[in-house]
């Protein structure tokens, strides 16, 4: 079910190495293995229309562009590692929603993610600002993304 919500939610961008639902099915297999996994599938009705997924943060910081603060680390953080909608649900309040859902019985104290600062020309970094999260430091660009923008909020 949640390869086919992906699908949808990334359509126009399915050409790409990166987006193609091979890549995210291997990207979930490897985030199932990974401490405090959990998935988040929103429903409106029967219709699945959008997910969320993360894990407890292990190798994410290893990852940034720059070294992180003193004792940055030593509190327990999630990774949301994807959040998606499906287009017909997309501004209404289901994004949050999920997110939200996903965050509910978390026992972390920060929440943490990456986006793509040029996302929908910067809407979703807007977005992720308006639910309290901060940018804090970048991960630089590889051949399968692009720069993404660290940012991370009290849970």
């Amino acid at each position: 079910m949640t390869e086919r919500v992906y699908a949808d939610v990334q359509a126009p961008l399915l050409h790409l190495p990166n987006y193609c639902v091979e890549a995210f099915t291997e990207r979930l297999d490897r985030h199932r293995t990974e401490p405090g996994f959990e998935l988040v599938l929103g429903y409106d009705g029967e219709v699945a229309v959008g997910y969320a997924y993360g894990n407890t943060v292990d190798r994410y910081w290893s990852r940034l562009a720059k070294p992180l603060p003193a004792g940055f680390t030593d509190t327990a953080v999630l990774a949301v590692k994807e959040i998606g909608v499906r287009t017909p649900w997309r501004g209404t309040g289901a994004a949050r929603r999920i997110h939200d859902s996903l965050l509910a019985t978390r026992t972390e104290d920060r929440v943490a993610l990456m986006v793509n600062p040029l996302a929908g020309e910067g809407r979703v970094r807007r977005l992720y600002e308006a639910w309290g999260y901060r940018a804090f430091n970048t991960q630089p660009a590889t051949a399968d993304s692009p720069l993404l923008t660290a940012m991370n909020r009290p849970r």
